[in-house]
């Protein structure tokens, strides 16, 4: 057994710890990561990198179709074997030694192994080969191990050896036929890349399609899939699955049931809090930890939970932004300089609560960011709601010959303000960030008005969502 001692110490070497750690060493601390899969984490090998890989093809193949002059070029369909080949070279063949140099060059130290809280700042790290090293804090520790894959208890179910979202993403062989369990965001985007490499998919959700989105989003993406021969199936649940030698039987509770080569969990996340300790430092094992605005934990003076596990925004960017302000936030209370934790101050992750943003990869492309018209209202906001169909912008016309879209602004009423916005429809994705800005710097509409959208491009929708506002 060896021991270390450091200023911080991060459980979790994905995207967010790389960043509490980075963060925290350039204020001056020094920094240890303990990882017990790939340095890198979920959203390098398993799930955002690619997942978009298997997605882009699919896509630039549509848009080619959709624009006379580039369709009479298209001869084929997705090359699989080309998408697969590509995914691998985006995940570095599931090796994770640039990121490990990343690592070392920003002056982090790197600890392999299963790390669990022992103490008060205090992590004991179990490697492979059954050796431990323990590791202090002068100052920190930071939990940022993620989450995982949801199995609900459904008969049969685990005992059918489903894909989550890591078999799905790192597939080697496409499925005659896939089942798929959930409407969310994993679940639609793989089904809409299945369905793109000629598997026969069915989609089952128990409610809508991308619930907490605006409606026309999943209704858009659902007829968009039923369009490409998927199934999609929504107001029933699962009874039970069964795992036979050509496939799985998946029972509903209507009384049918369907059958496919594989199935697909795609119902929801868990934090990945279950084995890391938290018992001994006073907290409950296998559940979301609760911080504040600093993402410190409650009654802690040292302890950080920081991205998916404290279940405030599941979504890579949003903890990376987490983690920039924890990194900062840990090194500044180090150094005892005083840390302002107001509102949208730099040491305060407000944009959690109200302004995060969110794009769903599927045909059609889904964007949205801040409240919902259903989440404003509930939230006690008097609103205008203003639609606008986005195909009858000029840019859209010369984007493609067949562009469907439709787009959303909710606006605050009392204070002249953006507080969400959605789109959907072809490359909406690039036009987020300008509506992440508007919520987030609160620029009054009279403002925005001199904002003056180019043409001829679909962000000319901002024109017309202040027209319609009644500038």
């Amino acid at each position: 057994m060896t021991t270390r001692e450091y200023d911080l110490i991060v459980i979790g070497a994905g995207p967010v710890g790389e960043n509490v750690a980075d963060r925290a060493v350039r204020g001056g601390l020094s920094a240890v990561i303990v990882e017990s899969e790939l340095v890198g984490g979920e959203c390098s090998y398993w799930a955002c990198m690619p997942s978009k890989a298997l997605l882009r093809a699919p896509a630039a193949l549509r848009a080619a179709r959709d624009v006379a002059g580039a369709a009479e070029a298209v001869s084929g369909g997705v090359d699989v074997a080309a998408v697969l080949a590509r995914r691998d070279r985006m995940v570095h063949d599931y090796q994770d030694t640039s990121q490990v140099e990343w690592l070392e060059s920003a002056g982090i130290d790197l600890v392999r192994g299963h790390g669990r809280l022992t103490a008060e700042k205090q992590v004991t790290v179990e490697a492979a080969d059954g050796s431990t090293t323990v590791l202090r804090a002068r100052h920190a520790v930071a939990v940022c191990t993620g989450s995982a894959a949801l199995l609900p208890d459904i008969p049969g179910l685990r005992d059918a050896a489903p894909w989550t979202s890591r078999e799905a993403t790192g597939v080697t062989e496409v499925p005659s036929s896939l089942v798929v369990l959930g409407g969310g965001v994993v679940g639609v985007e793989m089904a809409t890349a299945f369905a793109a490499f000629g598997s026969e998919v069915t989609v089952i959700a128990r409610s809508s399609l991308l619930g907490g989105l605006e409606d026309f989003a999943g209704e858009a993406v659902g007829t968009s899939l039923t369009a490409a021969g998927a199934t999609v199936r929504t107001g029933v649940g699962v009874t039970g699955v069964e795992r036979a030698e050509d496939g799985v039987t998946v029972s509903l509770d209507d009384g049918s049931t369907v059958r496919a080569e594989e199935i697909l969990v795609a119902t929801g996340r868990v934090p990945r809090t279950e084995d890391v300790g938290l018992d001994a430092v006073g907290q409950k094992a296998g559940e979301w930890i609760e911080v504040d605005d600093t993402l410190r934990v409650p009654g802690s003076d040292w302890l950080y939970a920081v991205g998916d596990v404290n279940h405030r925004a599941l979504l890579t960017h949003q903890g990376k932004y987490q983690a920039r302000i924890a990194g900062d936030v840990i090194a500044r209370r180090a150094a005892s300089t005083d840390v302002d934790t107001s509102a949208w101050g730099p040491l305060a992750a407000t944009a959690d609560h109200t302004a995060v943003p969110q794009v769903v990869f599927t045909d059609p492309e889904v964007a949205a960011v801040g409240h919902t018209e259903a989440s404003a209202r509930a939230a006690g906001i008097a609103v205008q709601v203003v639609d606008y169909d986005l195909s009858w912008v000029a840019g859209a016309s010369t984007h493609s010959d067949r562009y469907e879209g439709m787009s959303r602004a909710v606006i605050d009423t009392e204070r002249r303000v953006l507080v969400g916005a959605t789109f959907v429809g072809p490359d909406v994705a690039e036009l987020l960030h300008a509506a992440t800005i508007a919520i987030v710097g609160e620029v009054p509409l009279e403002r925005l008005w001199h904002a003056v959208p180019a043409y001829p491009t679909v962000s000319e929708v901002w024109l017309r969502w202040l027209e319609s506002a009644g500038l």
